[in-house]
């Protein structure tokens, strides 16, 4: 992979101003922006839906790349795609056939990601790999900001990068330090939320998260 992308995560930004959040991460060399969808029943929070997506697409050109932690994810692809998502990121963990969630994000136009819990072994996504367009590897136990880095993790996406030639996004307590050991371990998008938005230079931030001193 050659350039290592920053997706900082909004759930992290100050949401009485997102808007100029998005543009201030936007300015300061941010990739991609990280959308966390959270319903209360996958993970033990509630986020944002549909009509945040759909409010912040015109305030950014950057990729908005959306991270279903939801059941019933198939449910819910047409109105985030709708929205103005361009990534689309679901979890193996849910109980829908994950061919048939890929299908739909397809059909949208929309590329299609798959994410795996910390627990989750990696055979569980083998059969829909060439299906995907990215692999989200979670290094926290999805559900709130602020986690520490599972270490314990960076084998298995330097066994997923021998296999995977596409994107690996990691996301979960990643700061400059644990950023540049996922990177290394293959993963060549980096989410980042508190470690960018607690920053008090936004461009500082992601490019040390890139790797730059």
């Amino acid at each position: 992979m050659d350039k290592i992308l920053i997706a900082p995560s909004i759930l992290s930004a100050d949401f009485s101003k997102l808007g100029e959040e998005i543009e201030a991460v936007e300015a300061a060399g941010a990739d991609w922006i990280h959308v966390d969808v959270m319903d209360g029943h996958f993970v033990p929070n509630i986020t944002i839906g549909p009509v945040v997506v759909k409010s912040i697409r015109p305030v950014t050109k950057l990729p908005l790349d959306v991270h279903l932690m939801i059941r019933n994810p198939e449910k819910y692809v047409e109105s985030f795609a709708k929205a103005g998502s361009d990534i689309i990121t679901f979890h193996a963990e849910v109980d829908e056939d994950p061919k048939e969630i890929i299908r739909l994000i397809k059909y949208f136009k929309r590329k299609a990601g798959v994410s795996i819990r910390p627990k989750t072994d990696l055979k569980k996504i083998a059969p829909i790999l060439p299906m995907v367009d990215m692999v989200l590897v979670m290094t926290v136990e999805p559900g709130f900001a602020g986690q520490e880095f599972m270490r314990d993790c960076l084998p298995k996406i330097t066994e997923l990068r021998k296999v995977f030639r596409k994107e690996i996004e990691v996301d979960g307590g990643l700061n400059a330090s644990t950023a540049s050991e996922v990177i290394e371990a293959g993963a060549n998008v980096i989410v980042a939320g508190s470690s960018v938005f607690g920053a008090k230079d936004y461009a500082d931030a992601i490019r040390k998260l890139r790797g730059g001193s």
